[in-house]
């Protein structure tokens, strides 16, 4: 159980991270952000969470407010299962977490 809570938290880890590093580089990059390496890369890392997203929102929500929204979801998730990380270490002992 404890290797299914590691691996989800780190997903969103990554997640989290490439969604920070885009909005970053797109700001720092400005209108010619999709000419960007560094910026299309990290679009192929979070295009499968950003559709996802996409899915499960209604149609009101504006499409430039999905990644916004991508963000959000994630970080919850990714709280979530921090909590349950830290709930089970506590029940098998902090030695066996480490």
């Amino acid at each position: 159980m404890l290797l299914i809570v590691s691996s989800v938290k780190l997903v969103a880890e990554i997640a989290l991270m490439a969604l920070a590093g885009q909005f970053l580089l797109g700001l720092l990059a400005g209108a010619k952000r999709n000419d960007n390496f560094f910026y299309r890369l990290l679009q192929v890392l979070t295009n499968p969470f950003i559709k996802g997203v996409r899915r499960i929102t209604p149609r009101v929500v504006i499409d430039r407010h999905i990644p916004l929204a991508t963000f959000l979801l994630i970080a919850m998730v990714w709280l979530a299962v921090t909590i349950v990380k830290i709930n089970l270490c506590l029940q098998i002992g902090v030695q066996s977490c480490q």
